[in-house]
Protein backbone atom coordinates (compact mmCIF):
# COMPACT_ATOMS: atom_id res chain seq x y z
CA UNK A 1 0.00 0.00 0.00
CA UNK A 2 1.43 3.59 -1.32
CA UNK A 3 1.88 5.64 1.79
CA UNK A 4 -0.22 9.25 1.13
CA UNK A 5 -2.31 7.94 -1.53
CA UNK A 6 -6.08 9.42 -0.95
CA UNK A 7 -8.74 6.77 -0.52
CA UNK A 8 -11.63 8.33 -2.14
CA UNK A 9 -14.70 7.67 0.48
CA UNK A 10 -16.99 4.88 -0.10
CA UNK A 11 -20.31 5.68 -1.71
CA UNK A 12 -23.03 3.04 -0.86
CA UNK A 13 -26.82 3.42 -2.74
CA UNK A 14 -30.12 2.65 -1.75
CA UNK A 15 -31.87 0.68 -4.18
CA UNK A 16 -34.27 4.03 -4.91
CA UNK A 17 -30.76 6.28 -5.49
CA UNK A 18 -29.73 3.12 -7.80
CA UNK A 19 -32.80 2.96 -9.85
CA UNK A 20 -32.81 6.59 -10.12
CA UNK A 21 -29.00 6.87 -11.53
CA UNK A 22 -30.09 4.03 -13.91
CA UNK A 23 -32.65 6.01 -15.17
CA UNK A 24 -30.57 9.42 -15.73
CA UNK A 25 -27.45 7.63 -16.90
CA UNK A 26 -29.58 6.14 -19.79
CA UNK A 27 -32.37 9.00 -20.27
CA UNK A 28 -32.12 10.55 -24.02
CA UNK A 29 -34.24 13.66 -23.03
CA UNK A 30 -32.23 14.45 -20.60
CA UNK A 31 -29.49 17.12 -19.91
CA UNK A 32 -26.11 15.59 -20.75
CA UNK A 33 -24.56 16.92 -17.43
CA UNK A 34 -27.06 15.21 -15.15
CA UNK A 35 -26.28 11.65 -17.53
CA UNK A 36 -22.86 12.52 -16.89
CA UNK A 37 -22.89 12.65 -13.01
CA UNK A 38 -25.64 9.90 -12.74
CA UNK A 39 -22.50 7.51 -14.51
CA UNK A 40 -19.82 8.90 -12.27
CA UNK A 41 -21.51 7.81 -9.56
CA UNK A 42 -22.36 4.54 -10.39
CA UNK A 43 -19.18 3.52 -11.10
CA UNK A 44 -17.91 5.34 -7.86
CA UNK A 45 -20.69 3.04 -6.19
CA UNK A 46 -19.24 0.09 -8.27
CA UNK A 47 -15.80 0.83 -6.58
CA UNK A 48 -14.43 1.60 -9.65
CA UNK A 49 -11.13 4.22 -8.62
CA UNK A 50 -11.47 7.81 -9.86
CA UNK A 51 -8.90 7.88 -12.02
CA UNK A 52 -10.87 5.11 -14.13
CA UNK A 53 -13.77 7.23 -14.34
CA UNK A 54 -12.04 9.79 -15.86
CA UNK A 55 -9.90 7.96 -18.20
CA UNK A 56 -13.81 6.15 -18.89
CA UNK A 57 -15.60 9.34 -19.59
CA UNK A 58 -13.24 11.91 -20.77
CA UNK A 59 -13.23 14.26 -17.92
CA UNK A 60 -10.72 15.02 -15.44
CA UNK A 61 -10.21 13.28 -12.31
CA UNK A 62 -10.74 17.03 -10.15
CA UNK A 63 -14.82 16.74 -11.72
CA UNK A 64 -14.97 13.14 -10.32
CA UNK A 65 -13.68 14.23 -7.16
CA UNK A 66 -16.42 17.05 -7.09
CA UNK A 67 -19.56 15.36 -7.72
CA UNK A 68 -18.82 12.50 -5.77
CA UNK A 69 -18.41 15.38 -2.73
CA UNK A 70 -21.67 16.63 -3.51
CA UNK A 71 -23.13 13.19 -3.88
CA UNK A 72 -21.95 12.27 -0.04
CA UNK A 73 -23.20 15.32 0.73
CA UNK A 74 -26.54 16.26 -0.58
CA UNK A 75 -27.36 12.85 -1.92
CA UNK A 76 -29.65 12.89 -5.86
CA UNK A 77 -30.24 16.53 -5.00
CA UNK A 78 -26.78 17.57 -5.30
CA UNK A 79 -26.46 15.97 -8.75
CA UNK A 80 -29.33 17.99 -10.22
CA UNK A 81 -28.63 21.10 -9.65
CA UNK A 82 -24.92 22.99 -10.77
CA UNK A 83 -21.90 23.46 -8.00
CA UNK A 84 -21.30 26.55 -7.15
CA UNK A 85 -19.03 28.60 -8.34
CA UNK A 86 -16.31 30.96 -6.77
CA UNK A 87 -18.19 34.68 -7.03
CA UNK A 88 -16.71 37.83 -9.72
CA UNK A 89 -12.96 38.92 -6.93
CA UNK A 90 -14.90 43.01 -5.93
CA UNK A 91 -13.24 45.54 -8.28
CA UNK A 92 -13.66 47.83 -5.20
CA UNK A 93 -12.43 47.37 -1.98
CA UNK A 94 -14.72 47.64 1.80
CA UNK A 95 -12.64 50.64 2.32
CA UNK A 96 -13.82 52.40 -0.63
CA UNK A 97 -17.62 51.09 0.07
CA UNK A 98 -16.97 52.50 3.06
CA UNK A 99 -15.50 55.81 2.13
CA UNK A 100 -18.56 56.65 -0.73
CA UNK A 101 -20.99 55.67 2.12
CA UNK A 102 -19.59 58.17 4.68
CA UNK A 103 -18.74 60.89 2.05
CA UNK A 104 -22.61 60.66 0.93
CA UNK A 105 -24.20 60.64 4.10
CA UNK A 106 -21.94 63.14 6.07
CA UNK A 107 -20.11 65.99 3.32
CA UNK A 108 -21.46 67.60 0.13
CA UNK A 109 -19.83 69.20 -2.89
CA UNK A 110 -18.23 72.29 -2.96
CA UNK A 111 -20.47 73.88 -5.82
CA UNK A 112 -23.96 71.82 -4.51
CA UNK A 113 -26.04 71.10 -1.83
CA UNK A 114 -26.07 67.20 -2.44
CA UNK A 115 -24.17 64.41 -4.29
CA UNK A 116 -24.46 63.21 -7.55
CA UNK A 117 -23.60 59.82 -9.17
CA UNK A 118 -21.17 61.41 -11.37
CA UNK A 119 -19.61 63.91 -8.75
CA UNK A 120 -19.32 61.32 -6.24
CA UNK A 121 -17.22 58.96 -8.88
CA UNK A 122 -15.16 61.62 -9.53
CA UNK A 123 -14.34 62.50 -6.15
CA UNK A 124 -13.56 59.04 -5.12
CA UNK A 125 -11.62 57.61 -8.08
CA UNK A 126 -13.65 55.27 -9.06
CA UNK A 127 -17.13 54.39 -12.14
CA UNK A 128 -20.40 56.31 -11.71
CA UNK A 129 -21.62 52.87 -12.23
CA UNK A 130 -20.01 51.83 -9.14
CA UNK A 131 -21.20 54.74 -6.91
CA UNK A 132 -24.53 53.53 -8.49
CA UNK A 133 -24.59 49.77 -7.55
CA UNK A 134 -23.06 51.19 -4.19
CA UNK A 135 -25.66 53.43 -3.39
CA UNK A 136 -28.16 50.58 -4.40
CA UNK A 137 -27.17 47.86 -2.18
CA UNK A 138 -27.34 50.69 0.82
CA UNK A 139 -30.35 52.22 0.19
CA UNK A 140 -29.10 56.00 -0.28
CA UNK A 141 -31.26 58.22 -2.16
CA UNK A 142 -28.96 61.92 -1.74
CA UNK A 143 -31.35 63.28 -4.91
CA UNK A 144 -34.86 62.72 -3.05
CA UNK A 145 -36.29 64.66 -0.49
CA UNK A 146 -39.27 65.09 1.71
CA UNK A 147 -40.89 67.45 3.63
CA UNK A 148 -42.21 67.25 6.82
CA UNK A 149 -43.38 69.79 9.53
CA UNK A 150 -44.12 68.70 13.33
CA UNK A 151 -46.31 70.45 15.11
CA UNK A 152 -45.98 72.54 17.88
CA UNK A 153 -49.82 72.75 18.90
CA UNK A 154 -49.69 72.70 23.00
CA UNK A 155 -53.01 70.65 22.46
CA UNK A 156 -51.85 68.26 19.46
CA UNK A 157 -52.88 65.20 21.36
CA UNK A 158 -56.26 66.01 22.54
CA UNK A 159 -56.83 67.30 19.12
CA UNK A 160 -55.05 64.03 17.74
CA UNK A 161 -57.40 61.80 19.48
CA UNK A 162 -60.53 63.77 18.73
CA UNK A 163 -59.97 63.63 15.01
CA UNK A 164 -59.28 60.32 14.82
CA UNK A 165 -61.67 59.51 16.91
CA UNK A 166 -64.40 60.59 14.44
CA UNK A 167 -62.34 58.87 11.94
CA UNK A 168 -62.40 55.29 13.77
CA UNK A 169 -65.78 55.62 15.90
CA UNK A 170 -67.88 58.46 14.73
CA UNK A 171 -70.84 59.25 16.84
CA UNK A 172 -74.19 57.42 16.19
CA UNK A 173 -76.90 59.93 14.23
CA UNK A 174 -74.31 61.81 12.58
CA UNK A 175 -72.53 62.11 9.69
CA UNK A 176 -68.62 63.49 9.83
CA UNK A 177 -67.52 66.13 6.80
CA UNK A 178 -63.90 66.70 6.56
CA UNK A 179 -63.76 70.60 5.17
CA UNK A 180 -61.39 72.95 3.89
CA UNK A 181 -61.11 75.49 1.08
CA UNK A 182 -58.41 75.03 -1.72
CA UNK A 183 -57.71 79.01 -2.59
CA UNK A 184 -56.47 80.51 -5.32
CA UNK A 185 -57.27 78.13 -8.21
CA UNK A 186 -55.47 79.91 -11.10
CA UNK A 187 -57.63 79.99 -14.39
CA UNK A 188 -54.33 79.25 -16.70
CA UNK A 189 -54.29 79.04 -20.53
CA UNK A 190 -50.90 78.25 -22.81
CA UNK A 191 -49.54 80.98 -24.93
CA UNK A 192 -49.64 78.58 -27.91
CA UNK A 193 -51.35 75.28 -28.35
CA UNK A 194 -50.16 72.07 -27.37
CA UNK A 195 -49.08 68.88 -29.74
CA UNK A 196 -51.47 65.90 -29.03
CA UNK A 197 -50.29 62.39 -27.52
CA UNK A 198 -49.00 60.01 -30.04
CA UNK A 199 -47.04 56.55 -30.27
CA UNK A 200 -43.18 57.33 -29.38
CA UNK A 201 -43.96 61.24 -28.15
CA UNK A 202 -45.66 62.74 -25.27
CA UNK A 203 -47.87 65.69 -25.34
CA UNK A 204 -46.62 69.04 -25.22
CA UNK A 205 -47.51 72.30 -23.78
CA UNK A 206 -45.81 75.66 -23.37
CA UNK A 207 -44.29 76.47 -20.55
CA UNK A 208 -45.54 80.37 -20.35
CA UNK A 209 -49.24 80.36 -20.15
CA UNK A 210 -52.00 83.96 -19.88
CA UNK A 211 -54.00 84.57 -16.24
CA UNK A 212 -56.96 84.81 -16.55
CA UNK A 213 -58.04 85.19 -12.55
CA UNK A 214 -58.65 82.67 -9.80
CA UNK A 215 -61.44 81.09 -7.75
CA UNK A 216 -61.81 79.64 -4.48
CA UNK A 217 -63.30 75.72 -3.84
CA UNK A 218 -64.62 74.66 -1.03
CA UNK A 219 -65.58 71.20 -0.16
CA UNK A 220 -66.58 68.84 2.09
CA UNK A 221 -65.89 64.92 2.13
CA UNK A 222 -68.48 62.53 3.26
CA UNK A 223 -66.46 59.84 5.35
CA UNK A 224 -69.87 57.74 4.94
CA UNK A 225 -69.89 57.29 1.06
CA UNK A 226 -66.80 59.29 0.09
CA UNK A 227 -69.18 62.20 -2.02
CA UNK A 228 -67.97 65.75 -1.92
CA UNK A 229 -70.16 69.10 -1.99
CA UNK A 230 -68.12 71.68 -3.22
CA UNK A 231 -68.63 75.58 -4.02
CA UNK A 232 -66.38 77.89 -6.02
CA UNK A 233 -66.50 81.28 -4.90
CA UNK A 234 -64.81 84.15 -5.32
CA UNK A 235 -62.61 85.22 -2.48
CA UNK A 236 -61.73 83.40 1.09
CA UNK A 237 -63.16 85.08 3.55
CA UNK A 238 -66.01 84.34 6.24
CA UNK A 239 -68.89 85.36 4.36
CA UNK A 240 -68.18 82.48 2.09
CA UNK A 241 -67.17 80.33 4.67
CA UNK A 242 -71.00 80.87 6.22
CA UNK A 243 -72.41 80.38 2.99
CA UNK A 244 -70.98 77.26 2.62
CA UNK A 245 -72.42 76.19 5.85
CA UNK A 246 -75.46 77.17 4.67
CA UNK A 247 -74.83 75.02 1.93
CA UNK A 248 -74.15 71.79 4.07
CA UNK A 249 -77.15 72.15 5.98
CA UNK A 250 -79.43 72.28 3.13
CA UNK A 251 -78.51 69.35 1.43
CA UNK A 252 -77.83 67.09 4.48
CA UNK A 253 -80.87 65.62 6.11
CA UNK A 254 -81.71 67.76 9.56
CA UNK A 255 -82.32 65.13 11.71
CA UNK A 256 -78.28 64.29 11.27
CA UNK A 257 -75.69 66.13 13.86
CA UNK A 258 -72.74 67.33 11.78
CA UNK A 259 -69.28 66.94 12.72
CA UNK A 260 -66.89 69.01 10.74
CA UNK A 261 -63.09 68.55 10.86
CA UNK A 262 -61.65 71.64 9.44
CA UNK A 263 -57.98 73.24 9.61
CA UNK A 264 -57.01 76.48 12.29
CA UNK A 265 -57.68 79.22 9.24
CA UNK A 266 -58.74 82.16 10.85
CA UNK A 267 -61.87 82.19 8.69
CA UNK A 268 -63.08 79.24 10.66
CA UNK A 269 -62.69 81.10 13.67
CA UNK A 270 -64.68 84.05 13.00
CA UNK A 271 -66.95 85.69 15.66
CA UNK A 272 -69.75 85.73 13.28
CA UNK A 273 -68.80 81.74 12.20
CA UNK A 274 -69.12 80.86 16.00
CA UNK A 275 -72.23 83.12 16.11
CA UNK A 276 -73.67 81.10 13.22
CA UNK A 277 -72.67 77.90 14.63
CA UNK A 278 -74.72 78.85 18.48
CA UNK A 279 -77.93 79.27 15.88
CA UNK A 280 -77.16 75.93 14.12
CA UNK A 281 -76.39 73.73 17.30
CA UNK A 282 -76.29 70.63 14.88
CA UNK A 283 -72.97 71.47 13.63
CA UNK A 284 -70.00 70.65 15.40
CA UNK A 285 -66.15 71.84 14.72
CA UNK A 286 -63.30 70.18 15.25
CA UNK A 287 -60.01 70.96 14.48
CA UNK A 288 -56.83 69.70 13.34
CA UNK A 289 -53.53 70.54 15.25
CA UNK A 290 -51.60 73.51 13.65
CA UNK A 291 -49.08 72.08 10.91
CA UNK A 292 -51.09 68.73 10.74
CA UNK A 293 -53.18 69.05 7.27
CA UNK A 294 -52.56 65.64 6.38
CA UNK A 295 -55.02 64.77 9.55
CA UNK A 296 -57.93 66.12 6.99
CA UNK A 297 -59.27 63.92 4.42
CA UNK A 298 -60.71 66.31 2.10
CA UNK A 299 -56.87 67.30 1.63
CA UNK A 300 -56.62 63.83 -0.05
CA UNK A 301 -59.36 64.45 -2.42
CA UNK A 302 -57.95 67.88 -3.11
CA UNK A 303 -54.58 66.23 -4.29
CA UNK A 304 -57.12 63.78 -6.74
CA UNK A 305 -58.60 66.91 -8.73
CA UNK A 306 -55.41 68.87 -8.80
CA UNK A 307 -53.79 65.94 -10.29
CA UNK A 308 -56.33 64.52 -12.97
CA UNK A 309 -58.10 68.02 -13.99
CA UNK A 310 -56.59 71.22 -12.89
CA UNK A 311 -52.92 71.13 -13.50
CA UNK A 312 -52.54 70.46 -16.84
CA UNK A 313 -55.80 71.94 -17.86
CA UNK A 314 -56.33 74.84 -20.10
CA UNK A 315 -58.96 77.38 -19.35
CA UNK A 316 -59.58 80.55 -20.77
CA UNK A 317 -61.52 81.76 -18.21
CA UNK A 318 -62.33 81.65 -14.44
CA UNK A 319 -65.85 80.25 -15.67
CA UNK A 320 -64.60 77.54 -18.06
CA UNK A 321 -62.29 76.83 -14.62
CA UNK A 322 -65.22 76.74 -12.50
CA UNK A 323 -67.33 74.18 -15.01
CA UNK A 324 -64.32 71.96 -15.28
CA UNK A 325 -64.22 71.79 -11.26
CA UNK A 326 -68.09 71.37 -11.00
CA UNK A 327 -68.35 68.58 -13.82
CA UNK A 328 -65.21 66.58 -12.25
CA UNK A 329 -67.43 66.98 -8.80
CA UNK A 330 -70.50 65.55 -10.44
CA UNK A 331 -68.36 62.61 -11.58
CA UNK A 332 -67.22 61.83 -8.75
CA UNK A 333 -70.36 61.53 -6.73
CA UNK A 334 -71.59 58.92 -9.27
CA UNK A 335 -68.87 56.61 -8.26
CA UNK A 336 -67.84 57.89 -5.22
CA UNK A 337 -64.49 56.70 -3.19
CA UNK A 338 -64.57 56.03 0.14
CA UNK A 339 -61.19 57.07 1.87
CA UNK A 340 -60.94 55.22 4.68
CA UNK A 341 -58.82 55.95 7.80
CA UNK A 342 -56.26 53.25 9.29
CA UNK A 343 -53.95 54.78 11.84
CA UNK A 344 -54.57 54.45 15.64
CA UNK A 345 -53.44 57.59 17.69
CA UNK A 346 -50.48 55.22 19.10
CA UNK A 347 -48.68 54.46 16.00
CA UNK A 348 -49.04 58.28 15.12
CA UNK A 349 -47.44 59.21 17.88
CA UNK A 350 -44.65 56.55 17.66
CA UNK A 351 -43.91 58.08 14.24
CA UNK A 352 -44.06 61.68 16.12
CA UNK A 353 -42.17 60.76 18.82
CA UNK A 354 -39.19 58.99 16.30
CA UNK A 355 -39.09 62.00 14.62
CA UNK A 356 -38.58 64.41 17.34
CA UNK A 357 -35.66 61.64 18.73
CA UNK A 358 -34.03 61.96 15.21
CA UNK A 359 -33.87 66.14 15.03
CA UNK A 360 -32.52 65.98 18.47
CA UNK A 361 -29.82 63.99 17.79
CA UNK A 362 -29.08 66.71 15.21
CA UNK A 363 -29.02 69.74 17.44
Amino acid sequence: MLCGMRIAPRILLSSEERATLVAWAHGRSLPLRLVERARIIQMAADDVPSQDIARELGISRPTVQLWRERFLALRLEGLEKDAPRPGRIPSISEKKVRAVVEATLHTTPLNATHWSVRSMAKAQGISRMAVQRIWQQHHLKPHLVKNFKISRDKRFVEKLYDVVGLYLNPPVKSLVLCVDEKSQIQALDRTQPGLPLKKGRCGTMTHDYKRHGTTTLFAALSMLDGTVIGDCMPRHRHQEFIRFLKRIDAQIAPELDLHLIVDNYGTHKHARVKSWLRRHPRFHLHFTPTSSSWLNLVERWFGEITTKRIRRGTFSSVDALIKAIEQYVENHNQNPRVFVWTAPVERIMAKVSKCKEALGTLH
